[in-house]
C-alpha cells in the first residue's frame, strides 16, 4: 500500500539544488540526500541515508497544485492558493515514511509549505516534528 505526503508550496519558495540538503542540516536531521537532488528536475525515486540507514528514500512528484487539487473543493482549500505541489510517496517503511516527514517538516518550517497526509487536516508545525520523532522512533526498533 502507497501513502503519500503533499507539501503545498509557492514554486519560487521550492529550494533549489544543495540548498534543500542544507535546510535539513539547519534542522538537525541526519539526512543525507544520494547525488544531486532537485525537486523540480529529479522526479521519482530520492534514495537517502538516514541516521546512518542507507537505501532509504521517497518518491518524490511535482507539479502545479491545481493538476493534483483537480477541482477537488476541500483540497483546494488545503493548498490555500499556493501555485505548486511536492508529493512524496511511500510503502509501508517506517524509515522511508521518516524520509518523507522530514522533507515535509523543512518544507513547512523554511519554505511556508502547507503539508497534509493524503488529504486529511493541515499539519502543524509541531505535529509534524513530533510525527517525525515518533516514526524514527519506530524505525529504530527495526520495522
Amino acid at each position: 500500500m502507497s501513502n503519500t505526503q503533499f507539501a503545498f508550496i509557492d514554486k519560487k519558495d521550492i529550494p533549489k539544488g544543495p540548498r534543500f540538503q542544507e535546510l535539513i542540516r539547519e534542522m538537525g536531521y541526519d539526512l543525507q540526500l544520494d547525488g544531486d537532488f532537485d525537486f523540480l528536475e529529479g522526479e521519482g525515486f530520492q534514495p537517502c541515508t538516514l541516521n546512518g540507514w542507507p537505501e532509504v528514500g521517497v518518491e518524490i512528484f511535482s507539479e502545479p497544485a491545481g493538476d493534483v487539487t483537480d477541482g477537488d473543493e476541500e483540497f483546494e482549500k488545503l493548498a490555500a492558493g499556493k501555485d505548486y505541489c511536492i508529493s512524496m510517496s511511500w510503502g509501508g517503511s517506517y524509515k522511508d515514511c521518516a524520509c518523507a516527514l522530514i522533507f515535509s517538516h523543512v518544507l513547512m518550517a523554511q519554505c511556508g509549505a502547507r503539508t497534509t497526509y493524503e488529504g486529511e487536516e493541515l499539519d502543524s508545525l509541531e505535529g509534524l516534528k513530533g510525527g517525525v520523532a515518533e516514526v524514527l522512533e519506530l524505525a529504530s526498533k527495526g520495522s
